[in-house]
């Protein structure tokens, strides 16, 4: 199992697969206020609905700059971005997607298994970055 050698890309990675689950739950919960705000005549619903547009665009726009630079460590291929590269022959899709799999993989296991390579990796600390980076958290605190 690889291990991520900074904590900045450990949240890159979770930051980005929250924000392609808000990129998909966003557009649901926008259009059931826009059409709640129509049924019921409710002006105030439909302004939420227009707020859940923009915050829709501002996510999508936001994961795809994130999602970038969310690389395996391995093959180095951006896992959470769309990539038009050959997946491994035993890769796993869920619901038609390769990156839905390791979307819920960084979220409830803390772990993924790259589509490209099909290695996994552990969103841990390599032991050598280990005590730097524990260096850097103690200067950022005081």
């Amino acid at each position: 199992m690889h291990l991520l050698h900074s904590t900045s890309t450990i949240f890159r990675m979770r930051f980005a697969a929250l924000l392609w689950c808000a990129r998909y739950l966003l557009p649901l919960v926008t259009c059931a206020l826009l059409a709640h705000s129509l049924i019921t005549s409710n002006l105030e619903y439909a302004i939420y609905g227009v707020y859940g547009i923009i915050l829709t665009a501002v996510a999508s726009i936001s994961q795809w700059l994130v999602a970038a630079r969310t690389r395996c460590p391995l093959c180095m291929t951006s896992v959470l971005a769309k990539n038009h590269c050959a997946k491994h022959h035993r890769a796993r899709s869920f619901l038609g997607s390769y990156r839905l799999p390791v979307v819920l993989s960084i979220l409830f296991k803390n772990e993924f298994l790259c589509p490209y390579c099909n290695e996994r990796t552990a969103l841990e600390l390599h032991k050598k970055h280990h005590r730097s980076a524990k260096r850097e958290i103690e200067t950022a605190l005081k």
